[in-house]
């Protein structure tokens, strides 16, 4: 019986779960934006506290490697690292992507059986990070940063039905047209989706070096400073 510490942060909403065997157990999520550096460790503590565990009695640790948000990403890395380190624990990383398509399926929401599953999450304005799966979670195109105009996966469109979903697939509706097109709102990753996904890995051995591993940011972390600000 593995029970595997999950950590997904890569967009707005932080969330943590325990699986077993496959399934999420016990899981906590916090939707307020910006509460990563201040929730995430008090999720852990809170999340092992109803479980009745300590990180002794895990047997790996799994976070969202992304791509998303930059500040959590590294955020919830850093936590999983820490945690590897302290308590000789394994490390493995799913795809933030993946893990939004996962919580697609089992929201079990109606697809036909030939629907590719297009999870995008947010990179500002007409920008997303996105990937194509079928519906038993192959990937049919890699993870890439995309800008969305209207000839947007117009081809695909034209012979097969899409599914888009995630943070950064409602602002396309407006853009990606056809009968074969749809957007469901409400599917946001979360890290109870994780636990089919890390029982899989671990079974396989598919762990990270924990001194190595770095999150996939898929783009340079851009700062910008204020117009009114003076030196």
């Amino acid at each position: 019986m593995a029970g595997i510490l999950c950590i997904e942060s890569s967009t707005t909403v932080c969330s943590a779960a325990i699986a077993i065997d496959g399934k999420s157990v016990h899981s906590l999520r916090e939707d307020s934006p910006n509460s990563h550096s201040s929730k995430l460790t008090v999720i852990i503590e809170q999340l092992l506290k109803d479980a009745g565990m300590g990180v002794a009695d895990l047997d790996a640790v799994a976070v969202s490697s992304g791509p998303g948000s930059y500040t959590g990403l590294r955020i919830g890395v850093s936590v999983s690292k820490g945690l590897c380190y302290g308590g000789a624990k394994p490390l493995i990383a799913i795809p933030s992507l993946e893990i939004l398509a996962a919580g697609f399926i089992a929201d079990k929401c109606p697809v036909e059986s030939d629907a590719l599953l297009c999870p995008m999450i947010d990179a500002r304005r007409m920008e997303v990070y996105s990937a194509l799966y079928s519906i038993g979670l192959k990937e049919e195109r890699a993870v890439k940063a995309e800008i969305i105009d209207d000839s947007s996966y117009a081809d695909i469109l034209q012979v097969r039905p899409v599914y888009f979903f995630g943070n950064g697939a409602m602002k396309c509706t407006a853009v990606i047209k056809g009968s074969n097109a749809h957007f469901v709102d409400g599917i946001v990753p979360l890290a109870s989706s994780m636990a089919g996904l890390v029982s899989e890995r671990f079974a396989e051995g598919r762990f990270e070096d924990v001194a190595y591993f770095e999150p996939f940011y898929l783009k340079d972390f851009i700062t910008t400073v204020a117009k009114n600000k003076f030196f």
